[in-house]
């Protein structure tokens, strides 16, 4: 078999496993996001490393809600530099600046992304969103969480943290590809299943919204005819409430 139907075939293979095993956790996020739609509380989505794209799925998509609030903090993210933020994630004590930073309240919302969930910063965001009344969803890896100990002084991981834990079934490691002459694995998979477990709370969220006859506000593609109007006016009605846009 060629590798790339070999990586289709073991992604394929994790796709029927959330189809299968996932759909409880899913479903019990698709309530908290309904909720807080109806109720008009901030979504928050909170990743570092690579998982910082998952944060930025779900914001100012195609057919993506409006009201979400990716937090994207540079020296967390790749484009200042890879090697550094994986030292930084690492680190205690950042989540203060980012909660304040955000104004995140009681009652909102925020789903936390690691792919490892033991690093510094994601279970001190954790653990400071649970003490501040926030929902605390965890999007992980739990074959690999349970595989090594959790960095952080508490010796917690995230999803002994979350209210809710979706986990994205990936394996220990992330990379699922052997190559003969290649050592280590290659071709990770926790990105491509993790924004399809968040699409997948947003479709189900949006459902439960409208049969409680509330239709939540998402964006149209900016490249079809009249995208530009509906996403201008959707822009300059939330600008002053959600940071990146």
């Amino acid at each position: 078999m060629s590798k790339y139907l070999e990586y289709i075939e073991n992604v394929q293979n994790i796709i029927e496993k959330i189809k299968n095993n996932g759909a409880e956790p899913i479903k019990k996020t698709a309530e908290v996001f309904k909720d807080a739609l109806v109720n008009n509380k901030s979504i928050y989505l909170f990743g570092t490393g690579h998982s910082h794209m998952l944060a930025e799925e779900l914001f100012y998509r195609a057919g993506g809600l409006v009201k979400i609030k990716p937090v994207l903090s540079e020296p967390l993210m790749l484009h200042e530099s890879a090697f550094k933020s994986t030292k930084i994630e690492r680190k205690q004590g950042l989540a203060d600046t980012l909660f304040s930073e955000y104004e995140m309240k009681k009652g909102d919302v925020i789903v936390i992304i690691s792919n490892s969930g033991r690093n510094g910063v994601v279970v001190d965001m954790a653990l400071l969103c649970k003490e501040m009344g926030l929902t605390v969803i965890a999007l992980t890896n739990i074959n690999h969480t349970f595989s090594a100990d959790s960095r952080h002084e508490s010796g917690k991981r995230l999803c002994e943290i979350a209210d809710i834990t979706l986990d994205n079934f990936g394996c220990v490691g992330d990379a699922c590809l052997d190559i003969d002459g290649v050592e280590g694995k290659i071709c990770p998979t926790s990105t491509v299943t993790g924004a399809l477990i968040l699409n997948c709370v947003v479709a189900e969220a949006v459902e439960m919204c409208v049969k409680e006859n509330f239709v939540p506000e998402h964006f149209a593609s900016a490249n079809v005819d009249g995208g530009d109007e509906i996403n201008e006016k959707l822009v300059e009605k939330y600008k002053k409430e959600i940071k990146h846009l």
